[in-house]
Formats: structure tokens, C-alpha cells, sequence
């Protein structure tokens, strides 16, 4: 709910900059990404709730922080701490213990649209509240929310692999193959891209006079259902027909030229609008297939460990995109912002080429 609204809203706090709008934004993936291997580990050996509860917890004071805030640097420390809430790979590990292997992939695949439809509410439901709540509000509706997640974990049973591990360079090793550095920069780069986006995203919204900040749900809104629509036959060819690859290929192809786009398009209302569908149909495929492509690569008892990776390299790029996309937007004008994610596409696309065969 930050993402469409943070960058505008951010003249709010005191010794505000560009740079620091990126930090904000960024600082949040930073410890996301430090903390989710010790969580993923630590889950593995006292059992996936305990740690649920600690992220959760975490997440809730950080959020607390950031709603008092008056100033920017404020909102840096309250953003760092929820993000040293670290749950992700908890979660996703907790998922494929209660998933017979034969399934793993359609309830991966499942949950991946959820995260996406949940991104795509966060991006209704943001400029509403911020417009009515302002920004310290809609950190205070945050924190709430962290609690109903806590008493949703409340429910869940616990339970941890029989067999452990202990951290070791070979146990690190074992979960380093190839294909898994490989999906690991895949969900950096797709962070990365979105995180820098939107820092431009918005402000291109006012300054295009395309629609004011309070009314951008009217632009998200069907955007979301196109773009929900056109991901559908895309997951049903990658998982049915076995065409991973080339799907994973043709959403980072729209992802790079939907970048281009915002470069190169004079914006109006229907532009915008089809270059954002563009960018949210690719977004959302790739965020439903990364998750069952990561499955099939660690074995159950170190599954939090490769969970925690893939998930650190993920607010990793979050991190990136939030500071690189500051600084690029600070130094060389908003626009620069999407040469620069088209850049990063173009280099996962040749990366993804070396991808092994369909049936991953």
C-alpha cells in the first residue's frame, strides 16, 4: 500500500530527498533480505510458528515506528524494522511441508497469484486510505493488519523437519546449484524493477495530469482485472503443457518492453493504461511461477534454508531497486528510472536463456 503513494506523499516527513524517498522504499528489502536465511534456518530447527510469530511481532514495531514519524529518517528505521520481520521464507517452507510433492507446484503456483492479487489491492486500497488517513495513517492500518495476521498463525499447527542440519559450506553448496543462482537473480531482478518503478510510477501519474492521487484506483483497478485475466492462459500453458521456459521468457520480454515504453511513450490516460497492463500481466505471471520453480530445488529439510536465498535475494532487489531508483531519479531526471529497469530486463532475459530444459 506504500508503493503507489510514498513517493507523493513523502514532502510529508522533514529532510526529505529523492535519495532518501528511495531509502524509505528500500530500506525495508534490506533487512528483509539479511534476516531471511537466519529465519529460514531457524524454522527449520524450531519449528516453522515460533518464528512466524517473532516476524510478525517485529513487523508490528516497526510499523508502530514509522506511524509516529515526522521526519524521513524516522520512517527509514520504522521501514528497516518491518522488514527485519522476515517471515517469507518461513511461510513458503510451512507451505510445501503440508503439500504432498505431486502438488507442490499448483499450490506454489496458487499462492504466487495470491501474493499478486494481494499486491494488486494493496495498490487500490493505498491511494484511498493515504487520501484519507495520510501516510502516518496508513502505517497505523499496517500495523493493525499485522495483528490480524498474528491471530491468523495463532491457528496453524507447528511442526519441523525430523532430520536437521547444521550450517555448513557443503550444506550451502548443496543449495547453490546453477538453476537456483539463476530463479535467486530472477526474483532480484523482478523486485528490483518493480521497487524503481514505482518511485516513477506515481509521480508520472501528477505530473502527466493523468489523474490525481486519490483517483488512481480508477487506473489500477482495471488494470488489475486485465492483467489478472491475461496471467491466467499464461500459468495454464507454463504448468500444463510444460512450456515453463518459454512463458518465463515471454513475461520478461513484456516486463523489459513495458519499461521501454514508459521510457519512450508520451503519456496520456490510454497509454498509461496499456503499458500498466503490459507490466502487471508480466509481473504477475512471473511472481505465480517463480515460487514453483524454487520448489523443485531444495530438499525438505533444508527447504528454509533455500527458501531464505531466494527470498533474501528477492528484498534484496527490493533494496536495489529502492536506492538505485532514488539516486537515478535524483541525478538524472524520473524518466531515467525506466532506461534503467529496460536495462536490468534485458539482462535477465539473456540470463533466463541459459534456463534448463521446459519441464522446469
Amino acid at each position: 500500500m506504500i508503493f503507489p503513494i510514498f513517493s507523493v506523499y513523502a514532502d510529508h516527513y522533514t529532510q526529505v530527498t529523492p535519495l532518501l524517498i528511495g531509502v524509505a522504499i528500500g530500506a525495508y528489502g534490506l533487512t528483509q533480505a539479511f534476516f531471511q536465511i537466519p529465519f529460514g534456518y531457524l524454522s527449520d530447527k524450531y519449528g516453522r510458528k515460533p518464528l512466524l510469530i517473532i516476524g510478525l511481532i517485529i513487523f508490528f514495531i516497526g510499523s508502530l515506528i514509522a506511524a509516529d514519524a515526522s521526519d524521513i529518517y524516522q520512517v527509514v528505521v520504522g521501514r528497516a524494522l518491518q522488514g527485519a520481520g522476515a517471515i517469507s521464507a518461513v511461510l513458503m517452507a510451512f507451505l510445501a511441508d503440508y503439500v504432498s510433492e505431486d502438488e507442490r507446484p499448483k499450490a506454489n503456483a496458487f499462492v504466487g497469484v495470491q501474493i499478486g492479487m494481494a499486491f494488486m489491492l494493496a495498490l487500490l486500497l493505498g491511494p484511498i486510505i493515504g487520501h484519507q488517513f495520510g501516510i502516518s495513517g496508513l502505517f497505523w492500518i499496517i500495523a493493525a493488519l499485522s495483528i490480524v495476521a498474528l491471530l491468523v498463525v495463532a491457528t496453524l499447527p507447528n511442526a519441523k523437519p525430523k532430520k536437521q542440519y547444521t550450517l555448513s559450506v557443503n550444506n550451502f553448496k548443496k543449495i547453490l546449484t546453477p538453476d537456483l543462482i539463476r530463479l535467486d537473480f530472477s526474483v532480484f531482478a523482478l523486485h528490483l524493477i518493480l521497487t524503481s518503478a514505482f518511485i516513477a510510477i506515481p509521480i508520472f501519474l501528477i505530473d502527466n495530469n493523468i489523474l490525481s492521487i486519490q483517483d488512481n484506483w480508477q487506473i489500477y483497478l482495471p488494470v488489475i482485472v486485465l492483467s489478472f485475466l491475461g496471467m491466467i492462459p499464461m500459468i495454464i500453458v507454463a504448468t500444463k503443457f510444460q512450456k515453463t521456459k518459454t512463458i518465463f521468457l515471454l513475461s520478461i520480454f513484456l516486463l523489459a518492453l513495458s519499461q521501454i515504453l514508459f521510457y519512450q511513450t508520451a503519456l496520456n490516460y490510454a497509454t498509461f493504461f496499456i503499458i500498466l497492463t503490459i507490466f502487471f500481466t508480466a509481473f504477475n505471471a512471473l511472481e505465480a511461477l517463480l515460487p514453483s520453480l524454487i520448489a523443485k530445488t531444495a530438499s525438505s529439510e533444508k527447504r528454509g534454508l533455500a527458501m531464505g536465498f531466494y527470498a533474501s535475494s528477492q528484498f534484496l532487489g527490493a533494496f536495489a531497486g529502492g536506492i538505485l531508483g532514488g539516486w537515478i531519479y535524483h541525478t538524472f531526471g524520473l524518466n531515467s528510472v525506466f532506461l534503467f529497469t529496460t536495462f536490468i530486463a534485458l539482462i535477465w532475459w539473456l540470463i533466463a536463456l541459459s534456463m534448463s530444459t521446459e519441464q522446469h
